[in-house]
This record gives C-alpha cells, sequence and structure tokens, in this order.
C-alpha cells in the first residue's frame, strides 16, 4: 500500500494505546490479540525481549491481518530491525535511539520510535525521521507532566509513552498531550475477556478526553 508510514502512523495515533506484548507463545500472542481487538485496541507491540519474536509477529499478522497492527518492541539494532520488518511488523519501537534502525525503517517506510530522554535526543531523532518519541524510561518517573514538558516549546512532537500507565492516569497522559501509550499488565495479563474488558475501559478514557 501507498504511505505505508503515514497510514501506520496514523492507526497507532487513533488508536493511541497499545498492548506491550512479552510471550514466547504465539496462541497467546493471539488470544491476548483477540482480547485488545474485542475491546477496541487494535495495535500491539511484540518485544524482541524474546529470542522468537519474529515467529510471534508472524503469527498474529496471519492470524488477524489488517484488522490488527503488529509491530516490535525493544530493536535496538538495524538487523533486528530488517528481521523484524521481514516477519511482518509494521512499526518499530526501541529503548534507544539508533541511527542505523532510523536510516533502515526509514528505507522501507517503517515508522520508528526510538527511546529519548533529552530534548536535545528527541529533536534528533525527528531530524533523522522518527515517527514518535518514545520517553523511555522517563514516563516510569515523571509521569504524565512528561507530556506537557516536552510539548510545550515543541507541541508537534509526536510522544509515545511506555511504562507507568494504567487506568487510573490514563485520562491524565491523554489530556497532556501524549499521542500514544503502551500498556503492558492491563493488556496483557488474564484470559481473553477480562483483557477485552480493560481494552474497552482504555478506549472509552482515550475516546473521551479526546472528544472532550
Amino acid at each position: 500500500m501507498a504511505m505505508e508510514k503515514a497510514v501506520i502512523s496514523k492507526s497507532i495515533y487513533e488508536c493511541c494505546a497499545f498492548a506491550v506484548v512479552r510471550t514466547p507463545s504465539v496462541d497467546r500472542a493471539c488470544e491476548i490479540a483477540e482480547g485488545c481487538l474485542r475491546g477496541g485496541v487494535n495495535v500491539l507491540e511484540i518485544s524482541y525481549t524474546l529470542p522468537n519474536a519474529g515467529e510471534v509477529i508472524a503469527g498474529v499478522k496471519e492470524r488477524f491481518g489488517r484488522q490488527i497492527v503488529v509491530g516490535a518492541g525493544t530493536v535496538m539494532d538495524a538487523p533486528t530491525a530488517r528481521l523484524a520488518t521481514i516477519a511482518g511488523a509494521e512499526f518499530v519501537v526501541a529503548n534507544c535511539l539508533s541511527n542505523e534502525v532510523a536510516t533502515l525503517c526509514n528505507r522501507y517506510q517503517i515508522p520508528y520510535a526510538p527511546g529519548c530522554t533529552t530534548v536535545t535526543e528527541a529533536m534528533h531523532a525527528l531530524e533523522i525521521g522518527a515517527a514518535f518519541i518514545k520517553c523511555f524510561p522517563i514516563s516510569n518517573f515523571y509521569g504524565p507532566k512528561l507530556a506537557s514538558i516536552f510539548k510545550t516549546p515543541t507541541p508537534w512532537m509526536p510522544l509515545m509513552a511506555s511504562g507507568g500507565i494504567n487506568l487510573e492516569n490514563l485520562a491524565e497522559w491523554v489530556r497532556a498531550g501524549i499521542d500514544c501509550c503502551g500498556i503492558g499488565g492491563l493488556l496483557t495479563e488474564g484470559s481473553a475477556a477480562e483483557i477485552a474488558a480493560n481494552a474497552a475501559e482504555v478506549r472509552r478514557i482515550i475516546d473521551e478526553v479526546r472528544a472532550g
């Protein structure tokens, strides 16, 4: 599809939340995806903290196709990024910034969200083509006020938070201007029905805040 990078970036922004999945089991990842979809969250990040993440990405894409947007997480180098995209990853998230990964993602028109800690690092990431700036690991420490701190001088900076986000503070994050947020336990633990219930609550909060 033409304009793939823009289309996927827009999908991530519109969904606003995505499940951060760390399971070596394709079946379990599909169960998580099923729950998320039922609750209205159609974006998943499969973490490369697991050696078979590519297999899990491919399995979820094969099962759900275009119903779900699947990305790769914890991608710290270009070879991993390329393997992830070959497996079917539609976006790439990292805990650090890599010029090589940025180049590769731009080459194949894959949205890239590198982990940045400082404004200088974040601006460099934008200059080399990052689609989102992942506030990592600082979102855990600063909480929702972090979004407005970054957005006040650079309101155009597309921010992703991952870590420390729950049903109690999600509204605050969205209100502060975060563009998308990774959520672990809430969207990955329990049965598909429990995940669906949590995903529906996440969806409700995001839609209400954005509508307001």
